[in-house]
């Protein structure tokens, strides 16, 4: 059984629609979610939880209609995002004991050793607290009543890059026992290092969902000046761009043959900078 399946949602505002979003999560994975700013990502991720209402489609978290099981289902989902905000003079410790009445699994334990983790003061208040530690915080309310599903907008926001690396291991970590991550950020670099799969999202419409390694692996990067190609090769290029050397563009691994090796293999980042640019001429 899949944690989340969502089927042809949408959601239209007058300058933005969200246009037949489909995807599916596996139990045990972390799902990279990206895409530019304004593409879709929160609405997407408010959609799943009912914090707005799409106009149409199909959510169900482990097999349950979200609309019909609402309260249930959110008992099995930890969210966190970086725009989260808490009663700004109020000590953590009086959040938490808010927070945790709320949740049937609330683990104590849990709570205490990732508090430990993130070196979180439970007597400080919001306001005292840097955007990182915020999001930390977030973290530990959202790891602490046993979820199965994790779901995480901008989590790594304004953290440093080893408190980074440190929450990436924690993920790992959490996959490792079976719980699953939909994970939103625009860091691509924490996704080549931790996700197993990628859903990309473009102008409200899902244009990849795929292992990450796949997608990737799919394309390479050409470097090259504005007149050393022939028109067959300028054909096939996605995305062209100002580079160091001149110009770089991606092409499909399938036909980077026609470079004749003058080509580098793409990472995250690349792919998606020049699946941006689709359209632009050289």
């Amino acid at each position: 059984m899949d944690v989340l399946e969502v089927k042809n949602l949408c959601k239209r505002y007058p300058a933005f629609e969200l246009k037949n979003v489909s995807f599916t999560l596996k139990q045990g994975k972390i799902t990279g979610f990206i895409g530019r700013n304004g593409a879709g990502k929160s609405t997407t991720l408010n959609s799943l939880l009912h914090f707005v209402h799409p106009d149409s489609g199909e959510i169900r978290f482990f097999g349950k209609e979200v609309r019909e099981n609402e309260l249930s289902i959110k008992q099995n989902i930890g969210f966190v995002s970086s725009g989260v905000n808490y009663y700004p003079k109020k000590k953590l410790k009086k959040i938490t004991a808010i927070t945790k009445s709320f949740y049937h699994n609330w683990d104590d334990a849990a709570y205490e050793r990732y508090c430990k983790m993130f070196a979180l003061d439970q007597n400080k208040t919001p306001e005292q607290l840097s955007a990182g530690m915020k999001v930390k915080y977030a973290l530990a309310l959202a790891l602490s009543h046993n979820a199965k599903l994790l779901i995480l907008d901008e989590p790594t926001s304004g953290l440093d890059p080893v408190s980074r690396d440190d929450l990436l291991d924690v993920f790992m970590n959490l996959c490792d026992e079976g719980k699953s991550i939909l994970f939103s950020t625009h860091i691509t670099s924490d996704l080549d290092k931790c996700a197993d799969n990628i859903i990309y999202i473009k102008n409200g419409q899902i244009l990849a969902e795929s292992e990450i390694q796949t997608f990737v692996d799919s394309y390479k990067v050409v470097e090259f000046t504005e007149n050393e190609l022939n028109p067959k090769q300028k054909e096939t290029l996605i995305g062209a761009k100002r580079s160091k050397k001149g110009l770089s563009a991606l092409v499909r691994s399938s036909e980077a043959g026609m470079f004749n090796g003058a080509y580098t293999d793409a990472d995250l980042e690349s792919v998606m900078v020049h699946l941006e640019k689709e359209g632009n001429l050289c």
